[in-house]
Protein backbone atom coordinates (compact mmCIF):
# COMPACT_ATOMS: atom_id res chain seq x y z
CA UNK A 1 0.00 0.00 0.00
CA UNK A 2 1.10 3.58 -0.45
CA UNK A 3 0.57 6.29 2.14
CA UNK A 4 1.33 9.95 1.47
CA UNK A 5 2.97 11.70 4.42
CA UNK A 6 4.60 15.13 4.29
CA UNK A 7 5.20 14.73 0.59
CA UNK A 8 6.79 11.29 0.99
CA UNK A 9 5.61 7.99 -0.40
CA UNK A 10 5.75 5.25 2.22
CA UNK A 11 5.72 1.80 0.66
CA UNK A 12 5.07 -1.12 2.98
CA UNK A 13 5.63 -4.45 1.28
CA UNK A 14 5.52 -7.82 3.01
CA UNK A 15 8.17 -9.97 1.32
CA UNK A 16 7.42 -13.25 3.08
CA UNK A 17 7.55 -16.11 0.60
CA UNK A 18 8.55 -13.87 -2.28
CA UNK A 19 11.60 -14.96 -4.20
CA UNK A 20 13.83 -11.99 -4.77
CA UNK A 21 14.78 -12.42 -8.42
CA UNK A 22 12.92 -9.28 -9.23
CA UNK A 23 14.09 -6.57 -6.81
CA UNK A 24 13.43 -7.70 -3.28
CA UNK A 25 10.28 -6.25 -1.71
CA UNK A 26 9.65 -4.00 -4.65
CA UNK A 27 6.89 -3.00 -7.07
CA UNK A 28 6.75 -3.70 -10.83
CA UNK A 29 9.00 -1.40 -12.83
CA UNK A 30 7.55 1.43 -14.89
CA UNK A 31 8.31 1.69 -18.58
CA UNK A 32 11.26 3.99 -19.12
CA UNK A 33 12.56 5.80 -22.18
CA UNK A 34 14.04 9.12 -23.17
CA UNK A 35 16.14 10.65 -25.93
CA UNK A 36 19.72 9.33 -25.88
CA UNK A 37 22.64 11.52 -24.82
CA UNK A 38 26.28 10.63 -25.45
CA UNK A 39 28.91 10.36 -22.68
CA UNK A 40 32.52 9.46 -23.31
CA UNK A 41 33.95 6.67 -21.16
CA UNK A 42 35.93 3.49 -21.65
CA UNK A 43 33.63 0.45 -21.88
CA UNK A 44 34.28 -2.53 -19.65
CA UNK A 45 33.99 -4.96 -22.55
CA UNK A 46 34.86 -5.20 -26.21
CA UNK A 47 31.47 -4.96 -27.89
CA UNK A 48 30.15 -6.12 -31.22
CA UNK A 49 28.31 -3.70 -33.46
CA UNK A 50 24.77 -3.03 -32.31
CA UNK A 51 23.57 -2.73 -35.90
CA UNK A 52 22.73 -6.45 -36.02
CA UNK A 53 19.02 -6.97 -36.61
CA UNK A 54 17.14 -8.55 -33.76
CA UNK A 55 15.31 -11.76 -34.57
CA UNK A 56 12.68 -13.69 -32.66
CA UNK A 57 14.25 -16.67 -30.94
CA UNK A 58 17.54 -14.87 -30.16
CA UNK A 59 19.03 -16.29 -26.98
CA UNK A 60 22.05 -15.24 -24.90
CA UNK A 61 24.94 -17.56 -24.00
CA UNK A 62 28.08 -17.41 -21.91
CA UNK A 63 30.99 -18.93 -23.83
CA UNK A 64 33.83 -19.74 -21.43
CA UNK A 65 37.48 -20.02 -22.51
CA UNK A 66 40.81 -19.68 -20.77
CA UNK A 67 41.38 -16.09 -19.63
CA UNK A 68 43.08 -14.08 -22.36
CA UNK A 69 42.16 -16.61 -25.03
CA UNK A 70 38.80 -15.49 -26.42
CA UNK A 71 39.95 -14.51 -29.94
CA UNK A 72 39.53 -17.88 -31.65
CA UNK A 73 36.28 -18.53 -29.80
CA UNK A 74 34.89 -15.20 -31.01
CA UNK A 75 35.56 -16.29 -34.59
CA UNK A 76 33.85 -19.61 -33.88
CA UNK A 77 30.78 -17.80 -32.53
CA UNK A 78 30.34 -16.06 -35.90
CA UNK A 79 31.10 -19.22 -37.87
CA UNK A 80 28.42 -21.15 -35.99
CA UNK A 81 25.56 -18.72 -36.53
CA UNK A 82 26.02 -16.36 -33.60
CA UNK A 83 27.22 -12.84 -32.84
CA UNK A 84 29.62 -11.62 -30.19
CA UNK A 85 27.61 -9.16 -28.12
CA UNK A 86 30.41 -8.51 -25.59
CA UNK A 87 33.72 -10.08 -24.65
CA UNK A 88 35.58 -10.04 -21.32
CA UNK A 89 38.94 -11.39 -22.37
CA UNK A 90 40.61 -10.93 -18.99
CA UNK A 91 38.32 -13.56 -17.48
CA UNK A 92 37.71 -15.65 -20.62
CA UNK A 93 33.97 -14.90 -20.92
CA UNK A 94 32.12 -14.08 -24.15
CA UNK A 95 28.49 -12.98 -24.25
CA UNK A 96 27.13 -14.46 -27.47
CA UNK A 97 23.71 -14.20 -29.14
CA UNK A 98 22.22 -16.71 -31.53
CA UNK A 99 18.82 -17.77 -32.80
CA UNK A 100 20.18 -21.10 -34.08
CA UNK A 101 18.99 -24.12 -32.10
CA UNK A 102 22.28 -25.97 -32.67
CA UNK A 103 24.51 -23.08 -31.60
CA UNK A 104 25.38 -24.21 -28.05
CA UNK A 105 26.20 -27.78 -29.07
CA UNK A 106 28.35 -26.57 -31.96
CA UNK A 107 30.27 -24.18 -29.71
CA UNK A 108 30.90 -26.86 -27.09
CA UNK A 109 32.78 -28.82 -29.77
CA UNK A 110 35.13 -25.91 -30.55
CA UNK A 111 38.73 -26.37 -29.43
CA UNK A 112 39.56 -24.08 -26.49
CA UNK A 113 35.94 -23.60 -25.45
CA UNK A 114 35.53 -24.88 -21.91
CA UNK A 115 31.82 -24.29 -21.26
CA UNK A 116 28.76 -22.88 -23.01
CA UNK A 117 25.51 -22.07 -21.26
CA UNK A 118 22.26 -20.31 -22.06
CA UNK A 119 21.69 -17.48 -19.59
CA UNK A 120 17.92 -17.30 -20.00
CA UNK A 121 14.92 -19.37 -21.11
CA UNK A 122 13.38 -16.40 -22.90
CA UNK A 123 14.44 -14.34 -25.91
CA UNK A 124 16.88 -11.47 -25.62
CA UNK A 125 14.73 -8.30 -25.81
CA UNK A 126 15.00 -6.24 -28.98
CA UNK A 127 15.86 -3.29 -26.72
CA UNK A 128 19.31 -4.86 -26.20
CA UNK A 129 20.37 -3.70 -29.67
CA UNK A 130 19.29 -0.08 -29.22
CA UNK A 131 18.62 0.45 -25.52
CA UNK A 132 16.22 3.19 -24.51
CA UNK A 133 17.52 5.46 -21.78
CA UNK A 134 15.57 5.40 -18.51
CA UNK A 135 13.32 8.37 -17.96
CA UNK A 136 14.79 11.35 -16.12
CA UNK A 137 12.59 11.64 -13.03
CA UNK A 138 11.08 15.01 -12.15
CA UNK A 139 12.31 16.00 -8.71
CA UNK A 140 10.16 16.97 -5.73
CA UNK A 141 11.81 19.06 -3.01
CA UNK A 142 11.30 17.80 0.52
CA UNK A 143 10.45 19.61 3.74
CA UNK A 144 11.48 16.54 5.75
CA UNK A 145 14.46 16.95 8.06
CA UNK A 146 16.82 14.23 9.18
CA UNK A 147 15.85 12.24 12.26
CA UNK A 148 17.45 9.20 13.83
CA UNK A 149 15.75 6.14 12.33
CA UNK A 150 15.39 2.85 14.12
CA UNK A 151 17.65 0.97 11.71
CA UNK A 152 20.51 3.46 12.03
CA UNK A 153 20.20 3.54 15.82
CA UNK A 154 20.12 -0.27 15.92
CA UNK A 155 23.56 -0.53 14.30
CA UNK A 156 24.81 2.66 16.06
CA UNK A 157 25.41 4.46 12.77
CA UNK A 158 24.12 7.67 14.32
CA UNK A 159 26.85 7.44 16.96
CA UNK A 160 29.51 6.45 14.39
CA UNK A 161 28.90 9.74 12.56
CA UNK A 162 30.39 11.60 15.54
CA UNK A 163 33.65 9.80 14.72
CA UNK A 164 33.55 9.71 10.91
CA UNK A 165 31.07 9.83 8.06
CA UNK A 166 33.42 8.04 5.68
CA UNK A 167 35.91 9.20 3.07
CA UNK A 168 35.00 10.60 -0.36
CA UNK A 169 37.95 8.59 -1.65
CA UNK A 170 35.95 5.40 -1.06
CA UNK A 171 33.72 4.47 -4.03
CA UNK A 172 30.78 2.12 -3.48
CA UNK A 173 29.06 0.46 -6.42
CA UNK A 174 25.30 -0.07 -6.30
CA UNK A 175 24.63 -3.01 -8.65
CA UNK A 176 20.87 -2.84 -8.92
CA UNK A 177 17.92 -1.42 -10.86
CA UNK A 178 19.73 1.90 -11.20
CA UNK A 179 19.98 5.04 -9.07
CA UNK A 180 18.30 8.44 -9.33
CA UNK A 181 21.44 10.56 -9.30
CA UNK A 182 19.38 13.77 -9.26
CA UNK A 183 17.77 13.00 -5.89
CA UNK A 184 18.49 15.78 -3.36
CA UNK A 185 19.93 13.28 -0.87
CA UNK A 186 22.04 11.35 -3.39
CA UNK A 187 23.34 14.01 -5.79
CA UNK A 188 26.01 15.33 -3.35
CA UNK A 189 27.67 11.90 -3.18
CA UNK A 190 26.98 10.58 -6.67
CA UNK A 191 29.87 9.58 -8.96
CA UNK A 192 28.59 9.92 -12.53
CA UNK A 193 31.99 9.29 -14.12
CA UNK A 194 32.03 5.71 -12.82
CA UNK A 195 28.34 4.95 -13.34
CA UNK A 196 27.01 2.81 -16.18
CA UNK A 197 24.30 0.46 -17.38
CA UNK A 198 25.28 -3.20 -17.71
CA UNK A 199 21.80 -4.31 -18.76
CA UNK A 200 22.05 -7.06 -21.42
CA UNK A 201 25.71 -7.67 -20.51
CA UNK A 202 27.51 -4.76 -22.17
CA UNK A 203 28.55 -1.41 -20.68
CA UNK A 204 26.36 1.49 -21.81
CA UNK A 205 28.15 4.66 -20.76
CA UNK A 206 25.62 7.20 -22.03
CA UNK A 207 24.61 9.86 -19.54
CA UNK A 208 21.64 8.62 -17.54
CA UNK A 209 21.89 4.98 -18.63
CA UNK A 210 22.52 4.24 -14.94
CA UNK A 211 19.18 5.69 -13.79
CA UNK A 212 16.53 3.66 -12.01
CA UNK A 213 14.08 1.57 -14.02
CA UNK A 214 12.26 0.79 -10.76
CA UNK A 215 12.68 2.20 -7.22
CA UNK A 216 14.79 -0.52 -5.63
CA UNK A 217 18.30 0.69 -6.46
CA UNK A 218 17.61 4.27 -5.36
CA UNK A 219 16.33 2.98 -2.01
CA UNK A 220 19.45 0.84 -1.55
CA UNK A 221 21.74 3.76 -2.46
CA UNK A 222 20.16 6.00 0.19
CA UNK A 223 20.75 3.46 2.94
CA UNK A 224 24.41 3.28 1.99
CA UNK A 225 25.28 6.93 1.51
CA UNK A 226 22.44 9.46 1.55
CA UNK A 227 24.09 12.81 2.26
CA UNK A 228 24.18 14.35 5.72
CA UNK A 229 22.63 17.59 4.49
CA UNK A 230 19.73 18.18 6.87
CA UNK A 231 17.20 16.78 4.38
CA UNK A 232 15.29 13.52 4.38
CA UNK A 233 17.57 10.71 5.55
CA UNK A 234 21.23 9.95 6.27
CA UNK A 235 23.04 6.86 4.95
CA UNK A 236 25.30 4.63 7.00
CA UNK A 237 28.38 6.19 5.35
CA UNK A 238 27.23 9.67 4.24
CA UNK A 239 30.76 10.81 3.38
CA UNK A 240 31.59 8.18 0.73
CA UNK A 241 30.88 8.23 -3.00
CA UNK A 242 28.30 6.02 -4.70
CA UNK A 243 28.22 4.90 -8.32
CA UNK A 244 25.30 3.21 -10.06
CA UNK A 245 25.81 0.08 -12.13
CA UNK A 246 22.38 -0.77 -13.50
CA UNK A 247 22.26 -4.52 -14.09
CA UNK A 248 18.47 -4.86 -14.15
CA UNK A 249 16.81 -4.85 -17.54
CA UNK A 250 13.87 -2.50 -18.11
CA UNK A 251 10.29 -3.83 -17.98
CA UNK A 252 11.26 -7.21 -16.50
CA UNK A 253 13.73 -5.80 -13.92
CA UNK A 254 15.55 -9.15 -14.09
CA UNK A 255 19.27 -9.55 -13.42
CA UNK A 256 20.69 -12.06 -15.91
CA UNK A 257 24.17 -13.58 -15.63
CA UNK A 258 25.76 -11.54 -18.42
CA UNK A 259 24.60 -8.34 -16.69
CA UNK A 260 26.20 -9.43 -13.43
CA UNK A 261 29.44 -10.36 -15.22
CA UNK A 262 29.55 -6.90 -16.77
CA UNK A 263 28.83 -5.28 -13.41
CA UNK A 264 31.60 -7.07 -11.51
CA UNK A 265 34.20 -6.44 -14.21
CA UNK A 266 33.20 -2.78 -14.26
CA UNK A 267 33.52 -2.64 -10.45
CA UNK A 268 37.03 -4.06 -10.60
CA UNK A 269 38.16 -1.80 -13.42
CA UNK A 270 36.74 1.35 -11.82
CA UNK A 271 38.16 1.04 -8.32
CA UNK A 272 35.02 0.28 -6.33
CA UNK A 273 36.08 -0.59 -2.79
CA UNK A 274 32.73 -2.24 -2.04
CA UNK A 275 29.70 -3.25 -4.09
CA UNK A 276 26.16 -3.95 -2.91
CA UNK A 277 24.25 -6.80 -4.55
CA UNK A 278 20.61 -7.02 -3.46
CA UNK A 279 19.44 -9.57 -6.07
CA UNK A 280 20.03 -13.07 -7.33
CA UNK A 281 21.16 -13.92 -10.84
CA UNK A 282 18.08 -14.71 -12.91
CA UNK A 283 16.38 -16.80 -14.13
CA UNK A 284 17.47 -19.53 -11.69
CA UNK A 285 17.00 -18.99 -7.98
CA UNK A 286 19.65 -21.68 -7.57
CA UNK A 287 22.19 -22.64 -10.24
CA UNK A 288 23.13 -26.32 -10.22
CA UNK A 289 26.53 -27.52 -11.50
CA UNK A 290 25.04 -30.71 -12.98
CA UNK A 291 23.03 -28.61 -15.44
CA UNK A 292 25.16 -27.69 -18.46
CA UNK A 293 23.71 -24.18 -18.78
CA UNK A 294 23.73 -23.35 -15.08
CA UNK A 295 27.29 -24.65 -14.69
CA UNK A 296 28.44 -22.03 -17.22
CA UNK A 297 26.50 -19.33 -15.36
CA UNK A 298 28.20 -20.27 -12.09
CA UNK A 299 31.64 -20.21 -13.71
CA UNK A 300 31.15 -16.96 -15.59
CA UNK A 301 29.82 -15.03 -12.59
CA UNK A 302 32.41 -16.64 -10.29
CA UNK A 303 35.23 -15.46 -12.53
CA UNK A 304 33.84 -11.95 -12.71
CA UNK A 305 33.52 -11.75 -8.92
CA UNK A 306 37.04 -13.09 -8.47
CA UNK A 307 38.30 -10.50 -10.97
CA UNK A 308 36.65 -7.66 -9.03
CA UNK A 309 38.04 -8.98 -5.75
CA UNK A 310 41.49 -9.26 -7.29
CA UNK A 311 41.25 -5.57 -8.14
CA UNK A 312 40.45 -4.75 -4.50
CA UNK A 313 36.63 -4.81 -4.48
CA UNK A 314 34.58 -6.52 -1.76
CA UNK A 315 31.13 -7.81 -2.74
CA UNK A 316 28.27 -7.70 -0.20
CA UNK A 317 25.04 -9.53 -1.07
CA UNK A 318 21.55 -10.16 0.27
CA UNK A 319 20.69 -13.67 1.46
CA UNK A 320 17.13 -13.70 0.05
CA UNK A 321 13.57 -13.41 1.23
CA UNK A 322 12.09 -16.93 1.22
CA UNK A 323 12.66 -17.96 4.88
CA UNK A 324 14.76 -20.75 3.34
CA UNK A 325 17.58 -22.77 4.91
CA UNK A 326 20.41 -22.26 2.43
CA UNK A 327 22.48 -24.92 4.21
CA UNK A 328 19.85 -27.61 3.61
CA UNK A 329 18.51 -27.13 0.09
CA UNK A 330 15.83 -29.53 -1.11
CA UNK A 331 13.58 -27.87 -3.69
CA UNK A 332 13.37 -24.85 -5.97
CA UNK A 333 9.85 -23.77 -6.90
CA UNK A 334 10.61 -20.34 -8.39
CA UNK A 335 12.74 -21.15 -11.45
CA UNK A 336 13.03 -20.25 -14.24
CA UNK A 337 11.37 -16.94 -13.54
CA UNK A 338 11.66 -15.59 -17.09
CA UNK A 339 9.28 -18.24 -18.47
CA UNK A 340 7.33 -20.93 -16.57
CA UNK A 341 8.65 -21.91 -13.12
CA UNK A 342 8.59 -25.60 -12.22
CA UNK A 343 9.33 -27.42 -8.98
CA UNK A 344 12.64 -29.29 -9.03
CA UNK A 345 14.72 -31.19 -6.50
CA UNK A 346 18.06 -29.58 -5.66
CA UNK A 347 21.00 -30.13 -3.30
CA UNK A 348 23.50 -27.90 -1.50
CA UNK A 349 25.69 -28.07 -4.61
CA UNK A 350 23.20 -25.67 -6.22
CA UNK A 351 24.15 -22.07 -5.52
CA UNK A 352 22.26 -18.85 -4.98
CA UNK A 353 24.56 -16.46 -6.82
CA UNK A 354 26.22 -14.11 -6.26
CA UNK A 355 25.53 -14.41 -2.53
CA UNK A 356 26.95 -17.96 -2.18
CA UNK A 357 30.07 -17.38 -4.27
CA UNK A 358 33.46 -17.53 -2.50
CA UNK A 359 34.49 -14.20 -1.04
CA UNK A 360 31.02 -12.62 -1.06
CA UNK A 361 29.65 -11.39 2.29
CA UNK A 362 26.17 -12.90 2.74
CA UNK A 363 23.72 -10.78 4.75
CA UNK A 364 20.59 -11.89 6.63
CA UNK A 365 17.85 -9.46 7.66
CA UNK A 366 16.70 -8.45 11.13
CA UNK A 367 13.57 -6.69 12.24
CA UNK A 368 13.41 -3.97 14.86
CA UNK A 369 15.31 -5.47 17.78
CA UNK A 370 17.46 -8.58 18.00
CA UNK A 371 15.12 -10.70 15.91
CA UNK A 372 15.36 -12.46 12.58
CA UNK A 373 13.11 -10.86 9.97
CA UNK A 374 10.30 -13.31 9.26
CA UNK A 375 11.18 -13.65 5.56
CA UNK A 376 14.99 -13.79 5.78
CA UNK A 377 16.88 -16.77 4.42
CA UNK A 378 19.34 -18.38 6.84
CA UNK A 379 21.85 -21.22 7.02
CA UNK A 380 24.80 -22.49 9.02
CA UNK A 381 28.04 -21.61 7.29
CA UNK A 382 26.23 -19.45 4.73
CA UNK A 383 25.18 -16.30 6.61
CA UNK A 384 28.14 -14.08 7.45
CA UNK A 385 26.50 -11.15 9.27
CA UNK A 386 23.06 -9.61 9.81
CA UNK A 387 21.62 -6.11 9.66
CA UNK A 388 18.23 -4.34 9.80
CA UNK A 389 16.03 -5.18 6.83
CA UNK A 390 12.67 -4.28 8.30
CA UNK A 391 9.65 -6.46 8.97
CA UNK A 392 5.97 -5.63 8.80
CA UNK A 393 5.27 -2.04 9.74
CA UNK A 394 8.91 -1.48 10.84
CA UNK A 395 10.31 -0.81 7.39
CA UNK A 396 13.62 0.66 6.34
CA UNK A 397 13.06 4.28 5.32
CA UNK A 398 15.21 5.60 2.49
CA UNK A 399 15.31 7.47 -0.80
CA UNK A 400 13.01 6.87 -3.78
CA UNK A 401 13.27 8.33 -7.31
CA UNK A 402 12.07 11.86 -7.90
CA UNK A 403 13.24 13.32 -4.59
CA UNK A 404 10.86 11.08 -2.65
CA UNK A 405 11.26 8.79 0.36
CA UNK A 406 9.63 5.58 1.51
CA UNK A 407 9.94 2.30 3.41
CA UNK A 408 10.75 -1.19 2.16
CA UNK A 409 11.41 -4.52 3.84
CA UNK A 410 13.80 -7.21 2.69
CA UNK A 411 17.30 -8.63 2.83
CA UNK A 412 17.77 -6.13 -0.01
CA UNK A 413 17.49 -3.47 2.68
CA UNK A 414 19.79 -5.32 5.13
CA UNK A 415 22.67 -5.71 2.68
CA UNK A 416 23.25 -1.96 2.12
CA UNK A 417 23.60 -1.42 5.88
CA UNK A 418 26.53 -3.86 5.81
CA UNK A 419 27.89 -2.26 2.64
CA UNK A 420 27.83 1.10 4.43
CA UNK A 421 29.71 -0.31 7.42
CA UNK A 422 32.26 -1.88 5.05
CA UNK A 423 32.69 1.56 3.44
CA UNK A 424 33.37 3.09 6.88
CA UNK A 425 35.96 0.37 7.52
CA UNK A 426 37.58 1.07 4.15
CA UNK A 427 37.59 4.79 4.95
CA UNK A 428 39.42 4.16 8.22
CA UNK A 429 41.94 1.82 6.57
CA UNK A 430 42.43 2.67 2.88
CA UNK A 431 44.95 -0.16 2.48
CA UNK A 432 42.48 -2.82 3.65
CA UNK A 433 42.02 -5.70 1.20
CA UNK A 434 38.67 -7.43 0.61
CA UNK A 435 39.87 -10.20 2.93
CA UNK A 436 40.72 -7.61 5.59
CA UNK A 437 37.27 -6.03 5.29
CA UNK A 438 35.55 -9.43 5.55
CA UNK A 439 37.50 -10.19 8.72
CA UNK A 440 36.71 -6.78 10.21
CA UNK A 441 33.00 -7.12 9.43
CA UNK A 442 33.01 -10.38 11.34
CA UNK A 443 35.02 -9.10 14.30
CA UNK A 444 33.01 -5.90 14.82
CA UNK A 445 29.62 -7.64 14.69
CA UNK A 446 27.63 -7.85 17.91
CA UNK A 447 26.95 -11.43 18.99
CA UNK A 448 23.25 -12.18 18.61
CA UNK A 449 21.88 -15.34 20.21
CA UNK A 450 19.35 -17.65 18.60
CA UNK A 451 15.70 -16.98 19.38
CA UNK A 452 13.34 -19.76 20.47
CA UNK A 453 13.34 -21.31 17.01
CA UNK A 454 14.62 -24.86 16.49
CA UNK A 455 15.86 -23.94 13.00
CA UNK A 456 18.49 -21.64 14.51
CA UNK A 457 21.61 -23.65 15.30
CA UNK A 458 24.98 -22.61 16.66
CA UNK A 459 26.16 -20.36 19.47
CA UNK A 460 25.60 -16.72 20.34
CA UNK A 461 28.94 -16.00 18.66
CA UNK A 462 28.10 -17.72 15.36
CA UNK A 463 24.77 -19.17 14.30
CA UNK A 464 22.61 -19.95 11.30
CA UNK A 465 20.28 -16.95 11.66
CA UNK A 466 22.74 -14.09 12.24
CA UNK A 467 26.15 -15.50 11.34
CA UNK A 468 28.80 -13.56 13.28
CA UNK A 469 26.08 -11.20 14.53
CA UNK A 470 24.60 -7.80 13.77
CA UNK A 471 26.97 -5.20 12.34
CA UNK A 472 27.94 -2.33 14.64
CA UNK A 473 29.03 0.84 12.83
CA UNK A 474 30.40 2.44 16.00
CA UNK A 475 32.69 -0.50 16.75
CA UNK A 476 33.65 -0.57 13.09
CA UNK A 477 35.09 2.94 13.32
CA UNK A 478 36.97 2.07 16.49
CA UNK A 479 34.93 3.85 19.11
CA UNK A 480 32.74 3.20 22.10
CA UNK A 481 29.36 4.91 22.49
CA UNK A 482 29.86 8.58 23.37
CA UNK A 483 29.18 9.29 27.01
CA UNK A 484 27.02 12.20 28.06
CA UNK A 485 24.71 14.35 26.00
CA UNK A 486 24.95 14.96 22.28
CA UNK A 487 24.06 18.16 20.42
CA UNK A 488 24.17 18.78 16.68
CA UNK A 489 23.60 21.58 14.13
CA UNK A 490 22.79 20.42 10.58
CA UNK A 491 22.04 23.87 9.16
CA UNK A 492 24.39 24.80 6.31
CA UNK A 493 26.49 27.95 6.81
CA UNK A 494 28.24 29.30 3.70
CA UNK A 495 31.97 30.01 4.07
CA UNK A 496 32.85 32.79 1.57
CA UNK A 497 36.36 33.82 0.52
CA UNK A 498 38.33 35.84 3.08
CA UNK A 499 35.54 35.71 5.65
CA UNK A 500 34.77 34.35 9.11
CA UNK A 501 31.49 32.59 9.91
CA UNK A 502 29.98 31.03 13.04
CA UNK A 503 27.52 28.15 13.45
CA UNK A 504 25.83 27.97 16.88
CA UNK A 505 24.70 25.10 19.09
CA UNK A 506 22.58 25.80 22.18
CA UNK A 507 23.46 23.41 25.04
CA UNK A 508 20.95 22.89 27.85
CA UNK A 509 20.40 20.34 30.60
CA UNK A 510 24.08 19.57 31.26
CA UNK A 511 25.08 20.26 34.85
CA UNK A 512 28.40 21.81 35.79
CA UNK A 513 31.32 22.43 33.48
CA UNK A 514 32.15 20.89 30.11
CA UNK A 515 34.47 17.87 30.21
CA UNK A 516 38.22 17.86 29.67
CA UNK A 517 37.52 15.58 26.69
CA UNK A 518 34.77 17.52 24.93
CA UNK A 519 34.27 15.94 21.49
CA UNK A 520 33.76 18.35 18.58
CA UNK A 521 32.65 16.62 15.38
CA UNK A 522 33.18 18.75 12.26
CA UNK A 523 31.90 18.29 8.71
CA UNK A 524 33.06 21.17 6.50
CA UNK A 525 32.75 20.94 2.72
CA UNK A 526 35.43 23.09 1.03
CA UNK A 527 37.37 22.78 -2.22
CA UNK A 528 40.75 23.78 -0.68
CA UNK A 529 40.96 23.14 3.04
CA UNK A 530 44.36 24.81 3.33
CA UNK A 531 42.43 28.09 3.33
CA UNK A 532 40.76 27.28 6.66
CA UNK A 533 41.27 28.01 10.34
CA UNK A 534 38.76 26.11 12.51
CA UNK A 535 37.96 27.07 16.11
CA UNK A 536 35.45 26.36 18.88
CA UNK A 537 33.99 29.35 20.71
CA UNK A 538 32.74 28.68 24.25
CA UNK A 539 29.69 30.45 25.77
CA UNK A 540 32.16 32.66 27.68
CA UNK A 541 33.68 33.87 24.42
CA UNK A 542 36.92 31.92 24.90
CA UNK A 543 38.25 30.67 21.56
CA UNK A 544 39.76 27.18 21.35
CA UNK A 545 41.77 26.61 18.16
CA UNK A 546 40.88 23.25 16.67
CA UNK A 547 43.13 23.41 13.62
CA UNK A 548 44.97 25.94 11.48
CA UNK A 549 45.23 23.78 8.38
CA UNK A 550 48.50 24.01 6.47
CA UNK A 551 48.22 26.51 3.62
CA UNK A 552 49.54 23.97 1.12
CA UNK A 553 46.93 21.34 1.98
CA UNK A 554 44.94 21.28 -1.29
CA UNK A 555 42.61 18.41 -0.38
CA UNK A 556 38.85 18.85 -0.14
CA UNK A 557 36.81 19.01 3.07
CA UNK A 558 37.42 18.78 6.82
CA UNK A 559 35.60 15.76 8.25
CA UNK A 560 36.99 14.79 11.64
CA UNK A 561 36.45 14.84 15.41
CA UNK A 562 38.55 17.01 17.75
CA UNK A 563 39.01 16.65 21.51
CA UNK A 564 39.03 19.88 23.55
CA UNK A 565 39.83 20.45 27.23
CA UNK A 566 36.90 22.73 27.99
CA UNK A 567 36.73 21.93 31.70
CA UNK A 568 37.00 25.64 32.58
CA UNK A 569 33.78 26.43 30.74
CA UNK A 570 30.17 26.13 31.89
CA UNK A 571 28.52 23.46 29.77
CA UNK A 572 25.20 25.23 29.24
CA UNK A 573 25.00 28.10 26.81
CA UNK A 574 25.65 28.83 23.15
CA UNK A 575 28.75 27.22 21.67
CA UNK A 576 29.93 28.16 18.17
CA UNK A 577 32.00 26.54 15.48
CA UNK A 578 34.04 29.33 13.90
CA UNK A 579 35.50 28.86 10.42
CA UNK A 580 37.79 31.46 8.90
CA UNK A 581 38.69 31.45 5.18
CA UNK A 582 42.03 33.24 4.68
CA UNK A 583 42.39 33.17 0.87
CA UNK A 584 40.57 33.69 -2.42
CA UNK A 585 39.12 31.42 -5.13
CA UNK A 586 37.91 28.40 -3.11
CA UNK A 587 34.77 28.47 -0.97
CA UNK A 588 32.61 26.02 0.93
CA UNK A 589 30.19 25.57 3.81
CA UNK A 590 29.81 24.21 7.32
CA UNK A 591 27.71 21.16 6.47
CA UNK A 592 27.19 19.97 10.05
CA UNK A 593 28.90 19.86 13.43
CA UNK A 594 28.25 18.39 16.88
CA UNK A 595 29.27 18.38 20.53
CA UNK A 596 29.41 15.34 22.80
CA UNK A 597 29.62 16.09 26.55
Amino acid sequence: MAVAALGATVTLVAPTGIAYATPMSDSPAPAASSAPAARAAAPAATAASTSSAWAAGTRAYLVITAPGATSSAQAAVTANGGTVFASYDAIGVIVAHSAAAGFPAAMRAVSGVQQVGATRTSDVPADAYNPALPATPAQTATTLTETTRWDMAQIKADQAWTVTTGSPNVKVGVLDTGVDDLHQDLAPNFDAADSVSCAYGKADTRTGAWRDVDTHGTHVAGTIAAARNGKGVVGVAPGVKIASVRIAEPTSTLFFAENTVCGFVWAGDHGFKVTNNSYYTDPWQFNCPDNIDQAAIIEGVRRAQAYAEGKGSLQVAAAGNSDYDLAHKTTDTASPNDSTPATRTITNACLDIPTELPGVVTVAAMGSGNVKASYSNFGTGVIDVAAPGGDGSSGVYSTLPGGKYGSKNGTSMASPHVTGVAALLASADPAATPADLRAKLASQATDTACPSDSRCTGTAAVNSFFGEGQVDALKAVGATPPAGKYFENLTDVTVPDNATVDSPISVTGVSGNAPATLKVGVDIKHTYRGDLVVSLVAPSGTVYLLEDIADGDSADNVIKTYTVNASAEAANGTWKLRVRDIASQDTGKIDAWNLTF
